[in-house]
């Protein structure tokens, strides 16, 4: 079944409009997930939309509610389906930036922007090579779910990566977590064996180093189930002990540096991952 974009519209850089379409780049489907069974019966449990009081409710008799004191405002959804916005179609790229200048706290989800058809692919091309030499991302808003997003635009591969951002309003202030912690600098013999530690830890980066340890050892646990297996439980490792002072600080980054030997890291790829028999299901 072919993959069905999540938005349709125009990239249009000044006066150049390309038909684009937006698919998710993230594998949901990847994740463990899990349905709510009703343990008697064996059969899933189905969630229904109630009123206290009222009970059960139809599709068409729910409307949207925005709380204003202890009251709410209630809207009809055609009302906002009716709200019309250019970036619903359009997505203008009004602004460029070095990627590094986004701080990454402000990166919310990716997406991946193609060409709709291979007349738009020319202009396309030239948007997204001007893109990469540059070094540049392209800053925009399109709407879509009834939201409008702030998004960054930049290559990635043959095509463009499209990622939404956080507004200024939705990233919280640090001074609430952070404030109470020391501005003085750390002790300078501690910082240089820490810096050797990160050096020999350091290698490129590669997603295919790490897998989902806790996915695998539930695919595990639903084989050995299936198979009518008594699931074998592991001892969690005991934590190590916290010291309490510089001397116990610097004695543990020194036995972790004699640990890495010497030179830098190189990235180790862990084993082939094992098969699991039990087939993944969609959560409802």
């Amino acid at each position: 079944m072919a993959e069905r974009p999540v938005w349709k519209g125009q990239l249009r850089l000044s006066l150049v409009s390309i038909p684009v379409e937006m698919y998710s780049a993230t594998n949901s489907r990847a994740r463990i997930s899990f349905r709510q069974i009703h343990k008697p019966s064996g059969k899933p449990i189905q969630l229904q939309k109630v009123v206290p009081g009222v009970g059960p409710v139809k599709a068409e008799d729910i409307w949207k509610g925005y709380k204003v004191d202890d009251d709410y405002v209630l809207i009809d959804p055609d009302e906002i389906d009716a709200i019309k916005l250019e970036t619903k179609k359009t997505l203008e790229l009004v602004q460029f930036v070095d990627i590094s200048e986004i701080p990454p706290i402000y990166f919310d989800k990716p997406y991946f922007l193609a060409p709709t058809d291979d007349l738009a692919e020319d202009a396309f091309r030239v948007v997204r090579d001007a893109l990469r030499q540059s070094g540049k991302a392209g800053l925009g808003q399109l709407s879509m779910r009834g939201q409008e997003y702030l998004v960054a635009v930049r290559p990635c591969g043959n095509g463009l990566l499209l990622e939404t951002l956080h507004y200024e309003d939705e990233i919280r202030k640090t001074d609430p977590f952070f404030s109470s912690i020391s501005k003085k600098a750390a002790e300078k013999d501690l910082l240089s064996v820490a810096k050797e530690l990160i050096d020999r830890k350091t290698a490129p980066f590669d997603a295919s180093n790490f897998e989902d340890r806790y996915a695998e050892a539930i695919r595990n646990l639903v084989e050995e189930k299936a198979k009518g297996h008594k699931p074998k439980h592991t001892k969690d490792e005991p934590a190590p002990r916290g010291g309490g002072n510089v001397i116990d600080l610097m004695s543990a980054l020194k036995k972790s540096l004699e640990g890495q030997g010497k030179g830098k890291a190189a990235a180790k790829k862990p084993a082939a991952k094992k098969a699991a028999a039990a087939p993944r299901k969609k959560s409802a």
